[in-house]
């Protein structure tokens, strides 16, 4: 997988458009074309091995627990001076649309197809690819298909579909294994707070509603 990766990254590079800086892009290595596997590579491999590829984090796919949302980047960027290494902060896919957006010096349009746009809640981290520190000021919140999570600093409150709450402390317990929610309830309730206006602001549907929703048509 690793090779088939490398190679399939290699070949996305060469059919790149350049962003609007100084002719050479920014390359990203987490995007669709990157997937390994040809025609005949099968899409599942079933709940046990899904499990065991994801070892040492918790779930896969689906969930948002670390093995269903953990994944790395590969970014470069030739007209930056950014030393090779690698950043361990935190970020949102959606950091990287914003970070792009900079990147790019374009504007962010107010319309989309003649609907009022919804401005994006990601956060540019271009500065540090201009080699100064950067951390996520503002949680991260995830949700599919009625998991929910929020990632605040080193605290993440999780929860698969209507459960209780689980709450780690990812620098201590990446593997999410020491559940805090009942002897940390003051930050278990802030984060869930957190999380209910986030999905009121952003439209997130409770899972069973739309699954009945869609069982009726």
């Amino acid at each position: 997988q690793v090779r088939d990766v490398a190679g399939a990254h290699g070949a996305a590079v060469e059919g790149e458009r350049p962003l609007p800086l100084d002719g050479r892009p920014v390359r990203t290595g987490n995007i669709p074309d990157l997937a390994p596997g040809g025609p005949d590579t099968f899409m599942s491999y079933d709940l046990p091995w899904a499990n065991a590829s994801n070892t040492p984090f918790r779930r896969f796919k689906s969930w948002v627990h670390e093995g269903g949302i953990a994944t790395p980047m590969i970014l470069s960027w030739p007209a930056a001076a950014l030393a090779p290494g690698l950043r361990h902060a935190p970020r949102h896919i959606i950091d990287l649309a914003m970070t792009l957006v900079e990147l790019g010096r374009g504007p962010m349009g107010s319309k989309v197809a003649g609907r009022t746009a919804v401005h994006p809640e990601g956060e540019s981290f271009a500065d540090e690819l201009r080699g100064q520190a950067w951390t996520r000021s503002a949680p991260m919140f995830f949700e599919h298909e009625g998991h929910a999570a929020v990632r605040d600093g080193d605290l993440k409150l999780v929860r698969v579909h209507t459960r209780h709450w689980e709450l780690y402390r990812m620098d201590r317990d990446r593997t999410e294994l020491n559940d805090l929610a009942a002897t940390h309830a003051a930050d278990r309730d802030r984060l869930a707070a957190a999380y209910a206006d986030w999905a009121a602001r952003c439209g997130v549907r409770p899972w069973d509603e739309i699954r009945t929703r869609d069982a009726g048509r």
